[in-house]
């Protein structure tokens, strides 16, 4: 019941929590967020809490503002807001990547999983023929991540949730046909009649126009790749039984504060913090 709080639920929360708590409060886009980021919190000077929508994370501390609270900030997933031209300014702040999920896949914790779960001579079998590993779910994530801009700016509202990438991931070399994508994407929108050719051609234009993939590339998107490749190509045999949550979890247990503490997000929130006089985070 918790994601059916309204901007106003949590606002009251925490006005009622500010008799016995005067410190920082930080409102994360969801329950994972809260997770990850709540493993590096300063708990003596400093609270987290799920907001479960960006849109309450706005709300809510543009309504703590004017109560007059001004020690409430907000973690957000920077998605495509920068092409939207809807950026927020702080007291919220936006991965470094388009998302959390990205931000983990481009840190020292895909390694660490890959130490876990991958066999070392598939995985060099795989870099020796495709190139590295991150690179290849990367890659395999940016079509994807590119259609969704195309879609935003021709309008086409088109669904990507649910999508299955078994349908469109090659289980050998973790590349993307974009064919089967654009396909299993039309079929996933309800009422679609946009022309596949047209779509891959318009594709094609865009696809050379961002020099970093990541900021395209959604990182559920790169988690759901990096399970095919471990479950079907160089992952061990404790890789059999993983899924997608587990896989998220085992990620986020191994981003270290190194890999946060070495982030513009970690950097410029930590800064907010300071000239508060308050610590927000609990290493140096």
């Amino acid at each position: 019941m918790r994601e059916f709080l309204t901007a106003d639920d949590i606002c009251n929360q925490i006005s009622m929590n500010r008799s016995i708590f005067r410190g920082l409060v930080l409102l994360s886009e969801g329950n994972t967020d809260e997770r990850l980021f709540g493993k590096f919190i300063n708990r003596p000077t400093a609270r987290i809490i799920p907001a479960h929508s960006k849109d309450n994370v706005r709300n809510v501390i543009t309504k703590m503002s004017n109560r007059g609270d001004g020690k409430v900030l907000g973690i957000v997933d920077r998605d495509l807001d920068d092409f939207k031209g809807r950026l927020l300014n702080p007291p919220i702040f936006y991965t470094d990547s388009r998302d959390m999920e990205m931000m983990l896949i481009n840190s020292d914790a895909l390694d660490q999983v890959l130490n876990e779960y991958g066999d070392p001579d598939r995985i060099e079998r795989f870099v020796h023929q495709f190139g590295p590993v991150r690179q290849a779910i990367i890659d395999a994530a940016y079509p994807i991540g590119l259609l969704m801009y195309i879609s935003f700016i021709r309008g086409y509202n088109l669904n990507f949730k649910n999508l299955n990438f078994r349908d469109f991931i090659d289980r050998r070399t973790l590349r993307t046909d974009i064919s089967k994508m654009v396909v299993s994407v039309i079929n996933n929108t309800s009422g679609c009649e946009i022309n596949r050719k047209n779509l891959i051609k318009d594709l094609t234009m865009h696809e050379h126009k961002f020099s970093d993939r990541t900021a395209l590339a959604r990182g559920h998107d790169a988690v759901d790749i990096l399970l095919i490749g471990l479950r079907d190509n160089f992952g061990a045999y404790n890789s059999s039984n993983l899924n997608e949550g587990a896989l998220g979890g085992a990620l986020r247990l191994a981003y270290h504060q190194n890999d946060f503490g070495s982030t513009n997000l970690y950097s410029d929130t930590h800064k907010w913090a300071d000239s508060r006089n308050t610590r927000l985070w609990s290493f140096n």
